[in-house]
């Protein structure tokens, strides 16, 4: 795949207009292949064209991709939509790839930040106490753990 490899390296470059040029076409050649889709969508998002890259992101995600690259347009689209203001389709996204992908936490610290965004910061706070305390190595924070996880569904609780 030459194509994908002038792609990374004019992105690294931050030629992304390049990239799209590439992309662009090369999808003439090859219409309904997922990968130079996600790609596209990646390209337009790096370029700041969130617009663009939503129906990129559904139809590479529609065409079929790899395990790896479907994490990433998932991923790229739920962010997209939350980016946009489409909060309910965000996570719908991320509700989906958390059900395809259950061990990738990123999905979840993304999903945290569009339930801020539909006004829900307990359940967003929640999910990044639950995580931070699942997933980090610092051992100053992992002592308070059992701490944190109590707290995490009580955090406009007040105690007497």
């Amino acid at each position: 795949m030459k194509w994908l490899d002038s792609v990374i390296e004019a992105r690294k470059r931050g030629s992304f207009e390049e990239a799209m040029q590439i992309l662009t076409e090369e999808l003439t050649k090859n219409p309904k292949d997922g990968r130079i889709h996600y790609q596209m969508a990646w390209t337009h998002d790096a370029l700041g064209k969130e617009t663009d890259a939503a129906p990129v992101y559904e139809r590479a995600i529609a065409l079929g991709l790899n395990d790896t690259d479907l994490e990433g347009a998932y991923l790229g689209l739920g962010s997209t939509y939350r980016c946009l203001g489409e909060y309910q389709k965000s996570l719908a996204t991320f509700n989906t790839a958390i059900e395809l992908f259950p061990k990738n936490n990123a999905f979840h610290i993304f999903k945290s930040l569009t339930m801020y965004n539909l006004g829900q910061p307990d359940e967003s706070i929640r999910i990044l106490l639950e995580k931070l305390v699942a997933t980090t190595a610092d051992d100053k924070i992992k002592t308070y753990g059992r701490a944190l996880l109590f707290y995490s569904d009580k955090l406009s609780q007040k105690f007497e």
